[in-house]
Formats: C-alpha cells, sequence, structure tokens
C-alpha cells in the first residue's frame, strides 16, 4: 500500500470510529443522528422516564458546543440488589435532567449484566456539578437510598476539548 492509501484508510477508520461513538451516544439518548432535534413529551412528573435515556428538548449539539465538566460514573450493585437501583434511578434521572446545570444527563443499564450501570453527565461547569451533588434530591435518592446497594462506585470528571 501507498503511504497515500494508509492515509486514508487510517483517516476513514478514524472518522468512521468518531462517527460510531457519536451514533452510539445517540442511539443511548434516543435521538437519531439524522435530525437536528427531537421533541419529546414530558410525563407528569416533570421528567422522563430511564428508559428513554432523554434529556428534555436539548439536544447533544446543543449540551456539547459549550465548555463543561463531563462526570462519568460506573455503578455495580451488590447481588440482588440490582433492580432496586434501577427503580431509585427511576426517580433520580427526571430530578437530575431537569437540574438548571445539567446539560445532559443519561444512564444506561448493562444489557449483559443488568447490575452495571452507567452515568454520562454534561454539567454546565464545576460550581453546578458540586450543586447537583449537594442536592437534596441527589442525598435522597443517591447518598441515602443507591449507594448502599452498591458493590462498586467510580467516578472520573474530564473537560471538554
Amino acid at each position: 500500500m501507498k503511504r497515500s492509501e494508509v492515509s486514508t484508510t487510517t483517516m476513514m477508520l478514524t472518522r468512521r470510529s468518531a462517527v460510531g461513538w457519536f451514533a452510539a451516544i445517540m442511539a443511548i439518548a434516543g435521538v437519531s443522528p439524522w435530525a437536528g432535534s427531537q421533541a419529546r413529551s414530558e410525563h407528569s412528573n416533570g421528567g422522563l422516564p430511564m428508559k428513554h435515556y432523554a434529556m428534555s428538548t436539548r439536544t447533544i449539539s446543543d449540551a456539547i458546543n459549550t465548555a463543561g465538566l463531563l462526570v462519568v460514573a460506573q455503578w455495580e450493585a451488590k447481588e440482588g440488589q440490582a433492580d432496586k437501583v434501577a427503580e431509585i434511578l427511576d426517580g433520580f434521572l427526571p430530578e437530575a435532567q431537569k437540574d438548571p446545570g445539567t446539560k445532559l444527563f443519561l444512564i444506561g443499564r448493562g444489557k449483559d449484566n443488568p447490575a452495571q450501570f452507567l452515568f454520562y453527565e454534561l454539567f454546565q461547569d464545576e460550581a453546578a456539578f458540586k450543586a447537583h451533588a449537594e442536592s437534596a434530591y441527589f442525598k435522597t435518592y443517591i447518598a441515602e437510598q443507591a449507594l448502599p446497594l452498591l458493590a462498586k462506585r467510580e467516578r472520573t470528571q474530564y473537560a471538554l476539548l
């Protein structure tokens, strides 16, 4: 293979990887990657159920076009506690999504291991994340109810590029 062919192939694989990741995030969010935005009906509790992994009427591009603090968390529920954790998160998610400092908040549950949960959280800034962690809904749902049911909890913070 000539150098230009290798470079083109590498560039195509990189682009395909980026498109694949973007499409995966869009699929988790329940948004078509080919639509500019997707309106969603709000449920009576002011948020969307966990099964939609949604973020109100905001789009992915709205959320990521400005700076922010990205937090990725992974949980694993203790033996026999996964459904209870999912139930708690179903109440927590709408509260987190409507928080004014939250730009994007997604929660996924492992297909192969339903005791695993993945959080993908984008906040306006460090202050918004701190407010989220100190909120009454976080203290109730997460600190008091969910954390005692976990075998593992990991969080990593990232700055958007």
